[in-house]
């Protein structure tokens, strides 16, 4: 193809060019652009924008908008650029503004709010006489430069205590049950609980079309709530989801009774992991069944609590929590019917397709990873 702008330098020109590379050897945009020229010069290489491109690694738009520039603008713009017509705007903010108002953002809120805004920060700046004006757009840019979201949530996270004996103990416990081989006569089952806010339809919901989205009325009638228990075997892939009005002693109980009687009627003896919470107990059992029963239970029950503010341990609440986005969070039951009939649907196909869980965390990694959080030792 025929090229539209055409390089033809003077001898002149040529020996500036030649001059720039050799005086300003590197990559800036001047060398850049003399090398173009010097390429593109039909009295010279005459070479093709691609091959110019690939031997000084820039784009091929660039060799074309050099050489464009040539022939309309001159040898000079096409060597030096436009010179600016207007000095370049003056920054609104300097480092030492910026750095208070990044501060700011970080800090708490004013009485009165549960967060900061983009309006509300640039009100403050200006009140504080941190700057005399500012807009929220110029205080959003000053944000967003410096990494950070203009709608920063708090972050709720469980806070582990600092150099404490109790909870290392507790939590090497757990690490090392879950170290331990797949023993089907010895099986390792963690469990976890959360309560449910059961919630009625007032209105009947329009079903989804093509058009929208299923619409559902923001009228709602609360019906009471409902307590999930949710056990799970780690090595085996297996997890039972069980729903009861309450969350007492005697329901948790009665639980375990059930798989101990069932599931687990052969095995020697069972490893639970769960919270140390005061309805998981041993006296939970005699508070229910006859002494007979309950010691024949409580004698096949190994306990092992994972430490306060260290629940993360428990295998169960990564179950729980995955139950709750994929089947109750973000949707309306109003019995414990339902409830029941959703969570053992999730409960089957779950076991089917899923596998089980590869814990990778040992005592060594957590004495090493998290070593800020055993006591110090006075010699």
């Amino acid at each position: 193809m025929n090229k539209k702008y055409i390089v033809e330098l003077t001898a002149e020109e040529r020996s500036v060019l030649e001059e720039v590379v050799r005086r300003l050897q590197g990559s800036s945009r001047k060398v850049k652009r003399a090398n173009i020229l010097l390429k593109a010069d039909v009295g010279g290489p005459n070479w093709t924008d691609a091959k110019i491109a690939e031997a000084l690694d820039c784009r091929t738009k660039t060799v074309e908008n050099v050489r464009r520039r040539f022939v309309e603008q001159g040898f000079e713009i096409a060597l030096n650029g436009r010179k600016r017509e207007k000095p370049p705007t003056k920054k609104l903010l300097d480092g030492e503004q910026e750095a208070k108002i990044i501060a700011m953002r970080l800090g708490r809120p004013p009485a009165g709010y549960g967060k900061w805004t983009l309006r509300l920060l640039a009100r403050k700046v200006v009140e504080l006489e941190i700057v005399e004006a500012v807009s929220y757009q110029t205080v959003r840019r000053n944000v967003k430069k410096n990494g950070m979201s203009t709608q920063r949530a708090i972050q709720y996270w469980v806070i582990p205590p600092a150099a404490d004996a109790e909870f290392v103990a507790h939590r090497e416990d757990v690490l090392e049950v879950y170290s331990r081989p797949y023993d089907a006569d010895i099986p390792v089952l963690c469990m976890d609980e959360q309560p449910v806010q059961l919630v009625e339809e007032v209105k009947t919901p329009i079903e989804a079309t093509k058009e929208h989205s299923r619409r559902v009325d923001y009228e709602y009638k609360r019906a009471g709530v409902a307590s999930i228990f949710m056990f799970t075997e780690p090595l085996q892939g297996w997890r039972h989801v069980s729903i009861r009005e309450k969350k007492t002693k005697a329901d948790w109980a009665i639980e375990l009774a059930n798989l101990l009687e069932g599931r687990y009627a052969d095995c020697e003896k069972v490893l639970l992991v769960c919270d140390n919470l005061n309805t998981h107990t041993p006296g939970a059992f005699y508070e229910v069944f006859e002494p007979e029963r309950a010691r024949s239970l409580v004698r096949r029950l190994e306990f092992h609590y994972t430490p306060k503010h260290g629940s993360w341990l428990n295998v169960a609440e990564n179950e729980l929590s995955s139950m709750t986005r994929q089947c109750v969070a973000g949707r309306r039951m109003g019995s414990v019917e339902q409830l029941r009939r959703e969570t053992t649907a999730w409960q089957e196909d779950v076991n089917q397709t899923q596998r089980g869980v590869d814990w990778q965390m040992k005592i060594d990694d957590a004495r090493t990873k998290l070593k800020s959080l055993y006591p110090k030792i006075k010699k």
